[in-house]
């Protein structure tokens, strides 16, 4: 007998809040707005009231602190760290643009990472999972633009063409068929406008 997968995994992409602009990631620590940003973030999904099963985050500075900042919101939840989902080039985008033309070597070695560790968190539920899960994953811009194009199986070129705002949350849902839906993009209501920011 052929046994389906039955409950959805829902994913919460948490940008990381505002950040000091240095020159390694060490001295790339949130600012006392991105701090705010976090909390916020924290409270916003604790509002929605779900049983969150994993905050996977990304080994940068600013996403490591984000994410401490939204589980003390949070309270206990089980946490794991992530070289994969580092902040890097994806793909080169279309349309190019002028303001940001890394090395074509950066494409392919950040390129290749960033695509392991979506096919490592975007997938539907293994057919074991009695009930939905609920995870939050803080990373970074790139990384969540790419990841939603390719979950919505758009071209992923198009990624740059997003805006995320820092402490945004987008939400995925993976149903057991497979189908993906997208219940929210960049979701900055929780802030006060003069929290908001996208640098």
């Amino acid at each position: 007998m052929e046994v389906k997968p039955k409950a959805s995994r829902h994913l919460f992409l948490i940008r990381h809040g505002q950040y000091v602009v240095g020159p390694t990631d060490e001295e790339r620590f949130l600012t006392p707005l991105g701090r705010e940003q976090a909390k916020l973030t924290g409270q916003r999904l604790k509002e929605l009231g779900f049983d969150y099963n994993l905050v996977l985050r990304s080994t940068m500075t600013r996403a490591t602190e984000t994410a401490m900042i939204i589980q003390d919101v949070l309270g206990e939840t089980k946490t794991k760290s992530c070289d994969l989902i580092r902040e890097g080039a994806p793909i080169k985008p279309e349309p190019p643009v002028s303001h940001w033309k890394p090395e074509v070597y950066q494409f392919y070695q950040d390129g290749a990472r960033i695509e392991a560790a979506f096919r490592k968190y975007f997938h539907r539920a293994d057919a074991t999972q009695e009930y939905d899960t609920y995870e939050v994953i803080v990373c970074h811009a790139n990384v969540i633009r790419y990841c939603v194009c390719r979950a919505l199986q758009f071209p992923p070129e198009a990624w740059l063409r997003i805006s995320l705002h820092n402490g945004s949350i987008t939400w995925l849902e993976i149903q057991s068929d497979g189908n993906v839906v997208l219940r929210g993009l960049g979701d900055v209501g929780h802030m006060p406008r003069n929290k908001m920011s996208t640098r």
